[in-house]
């Protein structure tokens, strides 16, 4: 629908008239100003529980074995005091209402809901508390003249609080806010609430929340600090005295907050920004955490603080109700006597603090006010044992009170931000090719590089600890054999030192012989910058670091934005190709053993409870077998060589791409230059099984080969060049036999399943077209594929509102043969859309992608924003929330305006029938190939090798 030429926006899609300008000087634009597009959501809007998926009775058949062992796993590691990867029988708080996230990357993140409650929790690793905590809010308190005055949390409604927080606690603040005049606007990294008329009907508030997520920025990008500025505008005849009100509680949310021991600080005044610590103790042997909260005074605003108040557990203490009624009734906190701060909380007591920002208001006036939040959080501590410093340390130091400085930068640097933000956001806002949705979602997509877990390290060997070498070997050589005096008495104030030298080099020392078989990438920096490693999650309940074959589609949100955390990423992953790892662990698949990794393979994940050393927490499935986690390594290294035109990355890594396509041959059986799928969930589909040539990997493995050549010309390995080359144009041959003359099968098993027609089954094209390669099929049968997928998967599904469903038979109903056949991917449907567009289906593209807002984002919608999940089923049940592969969207940007690819010119390479290495590649491919395991083998599959092999020969 179009007004006045200008296409309407879906709803949930806010598109302001007089949208916000280029912020060049902060201080001549409005900070209440909206953008031009945002997300929308109405504070009175009901949130509910969000349904999870189901299985059928088939399905549940053809997974009990599984469903057993998983069980059986997740008891054995909760007795270890463990998380297990997956566990589907966690209960989580799953609930509509999700908003944008607070800080950063990689320093821990705090969620916060369109309602404005601070909630999801993630500080640690893999810990996620959903649960808000409550005191964490916002308040207006206005006086006018002739007696008029109003108060209010800024909250829609009054909780449900535990029982006891109505006398003394925040239960007797005021919850009067209906929120039906007040609306949130979201497009990540900022966010907007507006309170129209509430609680005064000739006030308007508007907060502004912004955090330091800023493209190609390494530094203020991994801040842990948020600022939220306030706009207020008296539309009335009479003056308002306005006091704006921040409630922090000593908290990360969980149990430890009534453990006790947790303290209250004032902050140093400087540069008129005064603020409060809250020093926590955090439970089950994490590292403690400094909150800090904090304002700035201005020649027209007053600021006063409240540094200690008790929440719960104590009413002879100064409470929150005493707190509440103090500046309710004085608009400050000057009037109070001097608060004694106890040395540390009582157990079983909550504490917390609050500051308070007053400014009065001539009527037609407009004032701002802005407040900062930041935490110190500098260790990272894992269950192995082994504590990394994050990345923010590095500016900051490692002290927790590191807080007090963030959060007094952060107020005096934040309109720096903003103006790097907008000049990134607007070219794409204000493109008029993109429909109103695409923008807003592709920016808010960008959540999950905050609130995915995130990791964000200083790049450096883990602090040293016993704890980090058990089970080694070693011993102190404390003789002092260099000194040169033999009578010389080691003075008794050195001895400490001395033995913490010498504990140091002895640590040092070992863990260099550890690092050399693990998967720290930065051994393979070659003079560039160390900007530190990083992690982030598959999803919040799925409990792996970095997973492969996921970040696959991820990864262009990081090329695009964050290149170097993504050539830190590949770094990690060329070195583990290079790892060999034989301890055994147990296959949740079928209660086999396998070896954890083996020499050549790219790991599933980069690990859980020991990131980097011990990589492969998922153990559904030997990995080591996987058909598409080498060939995606191939393929991404050789888009980001071209993105960046980084050639010593390139160089660093050529071997492990080399050992990554030779450990690969061995699944070519029967030598026709194609490898085969071994007929059961050996790739990304991990309960969806492909046999023989499958569309899928071998797209993958014919598009990585392309790349493999194209790679080895960058780094002047001519042998290899060809090599692969003349490999890409056997296998090609052989990927073509899929063509059924409307799409790709699924597979070449015969079967009805071979007929499927997959939403993903163009892959292998997808990524040779956006690395800039050659089409690795033909592009009459490219669109003919597309064209089908869209008719079928998409739109003769709920009419295109959900994306493009993973599986559908040529009758054009639901391929129901699998869990994750009857799935939409909402990631997989993104990549889709790209591919699309890369072959010119722009509007199809679109269209296809829009199903995903529409189920997700739109306000009709499954309330999944900010929390997109891996799938959704033909039921509109979710699995997975908060997961990694949704920031594909970012494939269909890189699609839409292709950076410039620093590539060398490829001449055309010899067609030779015995390349000079082959031999030396084949005997590099016979050392690495695994032990034949013909028991895991059915019957059938046996069999149809049998036929198979036959035939071709």
């Amino acid at each position: 629908m179009e007004k006045n030429g200008v296409r309407e926006p879906p709803t949930g899609v806010f598109r302001n008239s007089s949208p916000l300008q280029s912020n060049v000087d902060s201080e001549k634009v409005d900070p209440g100003q909206i953008p031009e597009l945002t997300w929308k959501h109405k504070l009175s809007t009901v949130t509910y529980d969000l349904p999870s998926f189901g299985v059928t009775w088939r399905e549940g058949r053809q997974m009990a074995g599984l469903g057993f062992r998983l069980l059986r796993h997740i008891i054995e590691e909760t007795s270890k005091g463990r998380v297990a990867i997956i566990d589907p029988m966690k209960k989580r708080t799953a609930k509509s209402g999700q908003g944008v996230p607070l800080g950063g990357i990689g320093a821990g993140s705090i969620g916060r809901s369109c309602k404005g409650e601070f909630q999801r929790w993630q500080l640690y690793p893999g810990a996620c508390e959903d649960k808000p905590v409550m005191a964490n809010q916002f308040s207006a308190f206005i006086s006018r003249e002739g007696g008029r005055k109003y108060s209010t949390v800024l909250h829609p409604g009054k909780p449900d609080l535990p029982k006891g927080n109505n006398i003394s606690g925040i239960g007797s603040w005021d919850w009067n806010l209906s929120g039906q005049e007040s609306t949130y606007h979201a497009l990540y990294p900022r966010a907007w609430t507006v309170y129209d008329g509430e609680p005064d009907l000739d006030l308007k508030i508007v907060c502004r929340q912004i955090s330091p997520i800023i493209p190609h920025n390494y530094q203020q990008s991994s801040y842990p600090a948020a600022v939220f500025t306030f706009t207020v505008t008296n539309s009335g005849n009479t003056a308002a005295d306005v006091t704006l009100l921040f409630t922090w509680a000593n908290s990360v949310g969980g149990k430890s907050e009534l453990t006790g021991y947790h303290s209250n600080s004032s902050m140093i005044e400087k540069d008129g920004v005064h603020g409060i610590l809250l020093h926590h103790r955090t439970a089950d042997g994490q590292p403690p955490v400094t909150f800090a909260i904090a304002a700035q005074e201005k020649e027209d605003v007053h600021i006063s603080q409240c540094p200690y108040f008790v929440m719960s557990g104590s009413s002879d203490e100064f409470t929150a109700k005493d707190m509440w009624t103090s500046v309710k009734e004085h608009g400050s906190f000057d009037h109070l006597d001097p608060v004694k701060t106890s040395d540390s909380s009582r157990p079983g007591t909550s504490i917390g603090a609050a500051i308070a920002a007053s400014v009065k208001l001539a009527p037609q006036a407009t004032r701002n006010v802005s407040f900062s939040l930041a935490w110190a959080a500098p260790e990272v501590k894992f269950f192995s044992g082994k504590t990394y410093h994050r990345r923010y340390t590095k500016f900051y130091g490692t002290d927790v009170d590191a807080a007090a400085s963030l959060a007094h930068d952060a107020i005096l640097e934040h309109s720096t931000w903003e103006m790097q933000i907008e000049e990134w956001q607007n070219p794409i806002l204000q493109d008029k090719r993109f429909p109103a949705w695409y923008p807003v979602t592709l920016f808010n997509e960008l959540y999950y590089l905050n609130a995915g877990g995130t990791i964000w390290t200083d790049g450096l060997p883990p602090i040293q600890s016993l704890t980090a070498i058990e089970g080694k070997k070693f011993s102190l050589d404390m003789s002092n054999g260099e000194t040169d005096d033999d009578n010389e008495m080691i003075s008794q104030t050195n001895t400490a030192t001395d033995i913490l030298h010498q504990m140091a080099s002895v640590l040092e020392r070992m863990h260099a012989s550890l690092a050399s078989n693990s998967a720290i990438g930065t051994t393979l920096l070659q003079g560039e910058e160390n900007i530190g490693q990083f992690l982030y999650l598959e999803g919040i309940e799925y409990y792996m670091w970095n997973t492969y074959d996921v970040h696959f589609y991820a990864s262009f949100s990081l090329i695009m934005l964050f290149p170097k955390l993504q050539l830190s990423i590949q770094r990690d992953f060329a070195a583990a190709v290079m790892m060999h790892d034989p301890e055994k662990l147990k296959l949740l698949h079928d209660g086999k053993f396998a070896a954890r990794k083996v020499l050549g393979a790219v790991p599933h994940d980069i690990g859980l409870y020991d990131p980097w050393f011990k990589v492969n927490a998922y153990t559904l499935h030997n990995t080591d077998r996987w058909k598409d986690l080498n060939p995606k390594f191939v393929l991404q290294v050789y888009r980001d060589v071209v993105a960046t035109g980084d050639k010593s990355f390139a160089r660093a890594v050529w071997p492990s791409v080399y050992m990554a396509m030779a450990y690969m041959e061995q699944f070519d059986k029967d030598k026709d230059g194609m490898i085969e799928n071994e007929d059961f969930p050996d790739q990304t589909y991990d309960v969806w099984s492909m046999a023989g040539v499958s569309a899928y990997c071998g797209g993958l493995w014919v598009a990585a080969l392309q790349a493999a050549s194209a790679l080895a010309h960058e780094v002047g390995d001519t042998a290899s060049e060809e090599l692969f080359w003349n490999k890409y144009e056997k296998a090609k041959s052989v990927y073509d036999k899929l063509w059924n003359g409307s799409y790709f099968n699924y597979d070449d098993a015969g079967t009805k399943v071979s007929t499927s027609i997959h939403a993903d089954q163009l892959a292998g094209q997808w990524y040779a077209k956006a690395c800039g390669l050659s089409s690795i099929v033909d592009k009459d049968k490219s669109q003919s594929a597309l064209e089908k997928i869209y008719s079928f998967n998409v739109m003769k599904f709920k009419d295109g509102k959900r994306g493009a469903i993973n599986g559908m038979w040529p009758d054009g109903t639901l391929d129901m043969t699998s869990m994750q056949s009857r799935e939409i991917w909402p990631g997989v449907t993104y990549a889709l859309a790209a591919t699309m567009i890369q072959e010119g289906l722009v509007e199809e593209g679109f269209k296809t992608a829009e199903g995903v807002y529409h189920a997700a984002w739109s306000p009709e919608g499954l309330g999944y924003a900010f929390q997109t999940p891996e799938s959704w089923n033909n039921d509109d049940g979710y699995r997975s929330l908060c997961y990694m592969r949704p920031l594909a969207i970012w494939s269909i940007q890189w699609a839409l305006s292709t950076p410039k690819l620093h590539k060398e010119p490829q001449t055309d390479v010899t067609q030779n029938s015995f390349p000079k290495n082959q031999f030396s590649y084949a005997r590099v491919a016979k050392l690495l190939q695994l032990p034949e395991d013909e028991s895991s083998k059915s019957y059938l599959r046996v069999l149809y090798e049998i036929v198979r092999n036959r035939f071709n020969s």
